[in-house]
Parts: structure tokens; C-alpha cells; sequence
């Protein structure tokens, strides 16, 4: 139990409502901010404006999936206000405060380390990186399906990088008979494309690939579908790009050559909000309980 502990809930979308439920069940004292338009009551929280959050209070602050944007603005779907972590804000926080986040950016990492907050990405832990894989598959899929014309059997799919997303969506588009080749830079990630019985090719040779498919699939955040790997896709093809904004891919240039390219980050909260958020929800009430027992054996 959190009994005892003050926890910030700062904006986010309906994922974080699984994480609130939670922390609730688990006895915690749950301030939310950024959720004045939200409708139902969720017993043993309180709604907050940002300036009136006693910010030094509390223990624990959890950041959308998102983190913030590069001017430290949160995004929210529960408010039409402006919700914004300033250095000001960090300053009033206690020392021992941690501060949760899906992912960072050099402003966030900035304020909060330089606050001398430790700061925890959950998307960089592969527990929450896998199962949210499960989601971001069938998120892909559904686009796939959404936005063309053929089936998803017998198609040809590119997938770029193999991590993990890379993973799941090879296999679920290999398991509908799909003919999937995978891109990847690393020997053993090739080597492991080759142990799924699909066709494993090296970035380096991504124009020549590239020529004949139908989906191409890109989860690698740089940009790696340039101009010149465009200009030798076939017209038809459909890019749906997964990588954190703004994606991997030129998005103006296959605008230009008429090809369709769709930016997906965040498929999780958008096709599946209440298992996303269960994920998050099961990952910090674990750390939030770690951090709660080990506060206790320092006092």
C-alpha cells in the first residue's frame, strides 16, 4: 500500500486514468493536474490548477507518456488550459521527489536533473516497451488495413528496425502471410530476422530494397526514409512511420511524389487506452512502491 504517500498526476490522456485508478486502490493521495473537463470521480483524488499545487508535498510526479514538449508544455486531453512544468515549478519540489515520464527531451532532462530529481523514463525499461509492442502492432495493422487496398496476405512489407516493436510487428504481419523483410544495421539483429524465416537486408542497402514494396513500416527515430529512399518507392506504397515525432521519414517529399505517409507515435493510447494503461499502471504502482519502502528505511 501507498498509504501516506502525496502523488502528481500532471496531464496526459486517457492512459493515465488506469495509472490513477490504481494508485488509488493503493491507498496514495493523488493530485490531479490538468483534468478539470474530466467527468467521472475517482475516490481519494483531488483536482488542482498547476499554481495552487503544493508542489513541495509531494513525493512522486508522473508526466504523461509524452513527457513535455521542448518548452516544457504538457500535453492534455482532460483541459483546455495550459499546463506547463517551469524551472519555477521545479524549484518549489522537495529534493527525495521523483519524477516519472513516458519519454524525455534535453528541456525536461535539464529542469529535473538539474533540480537533482531522479527521473525515470518508463519507455526505456523493456518490460513497458514490450507489452506496449502488443498495442503499437495492432495499431500498425489497423492502419494498414485503413489505408489501402489489398490485403495484408500476399502484400509486400518493409519493416525498418527490429527492435521492440520491430519484433512484434514482424511477426504479426508474417502470421497473416504477409511477405515481411526486415531492415536492421546490426549482425545479430539480422541473424535473428533470418531465425523467423523472413528476409533480413542491411539499412545500408534500403534504396535497393525498397523498390517493390507495398507497406513500409518505419520504427527507427532518425530519419531514415530520406529523399532518395522515397524516389524509389513504387507510387502505391503506404509509410506508416511509429518513431517518435517527428518520425523517420520526409514526410514533405512523399507528400510531393504522392505517396501516403502517416505518422503514428503513441498508437498504444489511441487503439488500446485501457491495456496501455494497465501496463503503466502495473510499472509504477511497482516502483512507486519501491521508492515508498525504501523513504521509509531512511527515517
Amino acid at each position: 500500500m501507498l498509504t501516506g504517500m502525496q502523488i502528481a498526476v500532471i496531464g496526459g490522456d486517457a492512459r493515465q486514468l488506469e495509472v490513477i485508478r490504481r494508485l488509488s486502490e493503493l491507498d496514495a493521495r493523488v493530485y490531479l493536474v490538468g483534468f478539470d473537463l474530466l467527468s467521472v470521480s475517482i475516490p481519494g483524488t483531488v483536482k488542482e490548477n498547476m499554481q495552487d499545487l503544493e508542489a513541495g508535498e509531494m513525493d512522486a510526479l508522473i508526466l504523461p507518456v509524452s513527457g513535455t514538449l521542448a518548452n516544457g508544455k504538457i500535453e492534455t486531453v482532460f483541459t483546455n488550459k495550459d499546463v506547463v512544468i517551469t524551472e519555477a515549478f521545479m524549484k518549489k519540489t522537495k529534493p527525495e521527489a521523483v519524477v516519472y515520464t513516458g519519454i524525455s527531451n534535453d528541456y525536461l532532462n535539464q529542469l529535473v536533473i538539474g533540480a537533482g530529481h531522479q527521473l525515470v523514463n518508463l519507455m526505456d525499461r523493456d518490460d513497458v516497451a514490450i507489452y506496449n509492442s502488443i498495442p503499437t502492432a495492432e495499431g500498425v495493422l489497423l492502419l494498414a488495413i485503413q489505408n489501402t487496398d489489398f490485403t495484408i496476405h500476399g502484400s509486400r512489407i518493409a519493416i525498418i528496425g527490429l527492435g521492440r516493436c520491430g519484433l512484434s510487428l514482424a511477426r504479426v504481419f508474417a502470421a497473416l502471410g504477409a511477405h515481411v523483410k526486415v531492415g536492421a544495421r546490426k549482425s545479430s539483429q539480422l541473424a535473428r530476422v533470418s531465425e523467423m524465416g523472413l528476409t533480413p537486408f542491411h539499412l545500408e542497402d534500403l534504396e535497393k530494397e525498397i523498390e517493390d514494396v507495398d507497406i513500409c513500416i518505419n520504427t527507427v527515430p532518425a530519419l531514415v526514409l530520406t529523399t532518395k529512399v522515397i524516389a524509389k518507392m513504387p507510387l502505391h506504397t503506404t509509410i506508416i512511420d511509429i518513431a517518435s515525432k517527428p518520425g523517420g521519414t520526409d514526410f514533405r517529399y512523399a507528400d510531393k511524389r504522392g505517396i501516403k505517409a502517416i505518422l503514428a507515435p503513441g498508437l498504444p493510447g489511441i487503439v488500446a487506452p485501457k491495456t496501455a494503461g494497465k501496463i503503466l499502471a502495473n510499472v509504477l504502482s511497482q516502483l512507486l512502491m519501491e521508492q515508498f519502502l525504501n523513504s521509509r528505511k531512511d527515517v
